[in-house]
């Protein structure tokens, strides 16, 4: 099965940050994803799971 995620992928996840953004950049792929989160520069590590759960879109990096 070919993944949907790639590093340097900008995803949008359901829930907004606290920052107001809701765009992340993915930075690590695995089973844990770490995220970047494009409005504020936060990192955070998330779940695969969590991940393929709460994204609406996927803007892949060209």
């Amino acid at each position: 099965m070919a993944d949907r995620f790639a590093i340097g992928d900008i995803i949008r996840m359901k829930k907004k940050h606290p920052c107001g953004s809701d765009e992340w950049k993915i930075l690590r792929v695995g089973a844990d994803f770490r995220l970047q989160c494009l409005g504020c520069g936060h990192q955070i590590m998330v779940s695969r799971k969590l991940v393929e759960k709460n994204t609406k879109e996927i803007k892949k990096n060209a």
